[in-house]
């Protein structure tokens, strides 16, 4: 028990804790708005955030629970943006999910016990531990999608997310196991040494990898592990989608770099290949699905998948590249390219939910006609959203993609720079269906003349989300910089 290191984990204890405490406290709240509820929950949220702050603040490398959890600056910094996406995200959902009926205790305990699961597959260390956190995850989730009993699309997209989610497990899983027997451990360092000494199975590695690789697939949403992504997103309500869309990508990229990067990086040039199909096929289906969609929130959807598509780019030079330092480049964009893209989804589906009334879903891109006649301030912030998911300066969005491309053309690699090419060429078709949307708002006659009531707090939040985006586009280098130190300090530890 002497390296447990409790101290450690101190965020995820905390966490776990007040959840529960929170669900007894539940029992006794008669208030339809859950009010106690909703406050107690955003204080654990802030003080979750304000321990991972304080130790991102003193980076320290270390293990924690016999080694089986590993602390370090990446993860404490995809903790922290997982904690603030879904404080941000229960911030939205108020009022919309009271209107819905599911301001519920579940919907504040569900999304807790998902980000307690987010937490510790962002600092598993081994197959064990990271699957458990997946699964936590994964269940909680499931249940928030069919919160909405009563509502049959919500109760579809359940089915579908619950059937096709335990798939992606038992290939995550059954990829573990193979690995397992492969390099007789469990533990992500034991892999890695294994791979080094050469005297392994190299059959069942890649086997096992091939399986791997699909899981996280599946869990990023990437083509042709898709299928689940537009239904989830449309079915379920937008409170709940936004926790489908945020947080959990970030956990995805966490394990991904775990187990690809830290655990098989001597596999380089299996999962390299693997990775570059995915990403060039989820840009290409992505885009060009969107452009026929005409529900915004299946557009976003198709639109996610191509920005994942575009975010794994970032994990192909670095193994060019050949070693760990330089490497801070490639996962290191990805990394920014993941936060941003998190930052930028919160506030689109913030919108929707504030435009979203009692009987009626602003789901509809038809449904934003004339929004700039309605509420000006509502359309300039929506703008600034389209703007950066389509990689348009001065937003956050063309930096992120540009730091990608620098990655890839950096390298000085044929291929590389054909791939770039490819990426500009699909962003250009992707800019498309943005565009689409900002021309909706400001050109169009409004079919809608309701007036939006707009709650105070979510309003407020909103401006601060439209602000952080553009003012990380101005000013990108300080969170660039953060993202390329961790890693390059996850990565040498």
């Amino acid at each position: 028990m002497n390296n447990m290191n409790w101290l450690a984990v101190a965020p995820e204890i905390f966490l776990l804790a007040m959840t529960c405490v929170i669900a007894l406290v539940d029992l006794f709240v008669t208030s339809p708005r859950r009010r106690p509820t909703y406050l107690l929950t955003m204080l654990t949220l802030a003080c979750v955030a304000g321990l991972h702050i304080g130790y991102l603040d003193n980076p320290t490398s270390g293990y924690a629970m016999q080694g089986m959890l590993v602390i370090d600056a990446m993860g404490h910094l995809l903790a922290l943006c997982a904690t603030l996406a879904v404080m941000g995200g229960l911030v939205y959902a108020q009022v919309y999910a009271g209107d819905r009926d599911i301001l519920k205790g579940e919907l504040f305990t569900l999304s807790l016990f998902s980000l307690l699961g987010i937490s510790i597959m962002i600092a598993g260390n081994n197959f064990l531990v990271i699957y458990l956190g997946l699964e936590l995850m994964s269940l909680s989730l499931y249940a928030l999608v069919a919160l909405r009993r009563d509502h049959a699309a919500s109760t579809e997209a359940a089915m579908k997310y619950f059937v096709l989610g335990a798939l992606a497990s038992g290939f995550l899983l059954y990829g573990l196991s193979m690995m397992y027997g492969a390099t007789g451990s469990l533990d992500i360092n034991e892999v890695y040494k294994a791979t080094l000494t050469g005297q392994i199975n190299k059959q069942v590695l890649t086997f096992g990898l091939v399986f791997i690789v699909a899981g996280l697939a599946f869990k990023l949403g990437v083509v042709p592990f898709h299928m689940w992504v537009p239904d989830v997103y449309q079915g379920a309500p937008t409170a709940v989608t936004l926790m489908v869309a945020g947080a959990p990508k970030l956990a995805a990229f966490a394990i991904t770099v775990r187990l690809l990067v830290e655990g098989l990086i001597n596999s380089a040039t299996d999962w390299q290949q693997m990775l570059t199909v995915l990403a060039v096929c989820s840009m290409v289906v992505g885009n060009l699905a969107a452009i026929a969609q005409t529900n915004l929130k299946r557009l976003l959807a198709y639109s996610g998948i191509a920005q994942l598509g575009f975010m794994l780019l970032g994990f192909v030079p670095s193994v060019v590249a050949g070693n760990t330092v330089s490497a801070g480049n490639g996962y290191g964009s990805s990394l920014f390219y993941v936060i941003t893209y998190v930052l930028t989804t919160l506030g689109t589906f913030g919108l929707v939910m504030l435009l979203s009334r009692p009987g009626f879903e602003s789901e509809q891109v038809s449904d934003l006609a004339g929004l700039a006649k309605r509420s000006p301030l509502l359309a300039a912030v929506m703008a600034v959203f389209m703007f950066s998911l389509a990689g348009i300066p001065p937003t956050v969005g063309f930096y992120a993609k540009l730091a990608v491309l620098q990655s890839l053309i950096t390298t000085n690699s044929t291929w590389l720079i054909q791939l770039s090419i490819i990426a500009v060429l699909l962003s250009l078709v992707g800019a498309y269906y943005y565009l689409r949307v900002v021309k909706v708002m400001y050109f169009d006659e409004p079919t809608d003349t309701t007036p939006v009531v707009q709650g105070g707090e979510a309003r407020a939040l909103l401006s601060a989300n439209a602000a952080a985006v553009l003012l990380l586009g101005i000013l990108p280098g300080g969170l660039m910089a953060l993202c390329a130190r961790v890693i390059t300090q996850s990565l040498a530890g």
